[in-house]
């Protein structure tokens, strides 16, 4: 994994090519000024624009997202480039679904790759809002969750998702040696610091990776066994 944003492994990938801003915008499928803006990191590239740079430039999504992975250039060196998406879901979407696939696509505004090829295929990311986990996870970072879990496979210090009524949050799980049940935010500054995981609140899923639009990612979190 590199330190580079995700607009500057672009401008890499595309000088090595030798490719102009015109000709990755025709490979891409936008205008100039997108990739000039995906360069200077002023937004994400949408999942198409994606996998079009990843074939083009023989990497994979994971790569140019993360920077995790292999930069050769050589598809023999790479995982495949997945055409599976994940949709980037609302805060209200998590907190009123019943399982993703329950919401229409037509009201998915964003669809992303998985960052690894082992994620299942309901998974689905959400976008960080607010400081309560902050500094390790700001506002407009994504994470991705895994909806395969119940509350009883949780473990201590699990980021997890839950829902209260229509309410949904993202927060650190403490488990006492009472087996009492905690949520907590990440930025000690943030009050309320800690709740109790009441009855009526619903796991959501657990988070299982994440990534900095501007500025890199995060090691993928490992489940311990």
């Amino acid at each position: 994994m590199d330190n580079q944003t995700i607009g500057q492994r672009i401008r890499a990938l595309r000088r090595s090519k030798k490719l102009t801003q015109v000709q990755l915008a025709k490979i891409a499928g936008v205008s100039s000024p997108a990739v000039t803006e995906w360069e200077k990191d002023g937004y994400l590239p949408k999942a198409a624009s994606l996998e079009a740079m990843a074939n083009e430039f023989g990497v994979t999504t994971e790569y140019i997202l993360t920077g995790k992975g292999d930069a050769t250039g050589s598809l023999s060196n790479v995982a495949p480039v997945t055409s599976k998406l994940l949709p980037v879901l609302s805060w209200v979407q998590a907190g009123t679904m019943t399982s993703v696939e329950s919401i229409n696509p037509s009201e998915i505004n964003e669809w992303l790759p998985p960052l690894s090829t082992d994620d299942p295929c309901d998974c689905f990311y959400l976008r960080v809002v607010g400081i309560s986990n902050y500094p390790a996870y700001m506002e407009g970072d994504y994470i991705l969750v895994n909806p395969h879990f119940c509350v009883s496979d949780l473990l201590s210090e699990d980021l997890i998702v839950v829902r209260n009524n229509t309410d949904a949050t993202f927060k650190k799980l403490v488990i006492e040696s009472d087996e009492r049940k905690y949520l907590q935010a990440l930025n000690p500054n943030f009050q309320p610091n800690i709740i109790e995981f009441e009855e009526g609140m619903e796991l959501v899923g657990i988070v299982v990776d994440a990534f900095r639009p501007l500025g890199g990612s995060r090691p993928k979190r490992v489940r311990r066994s």
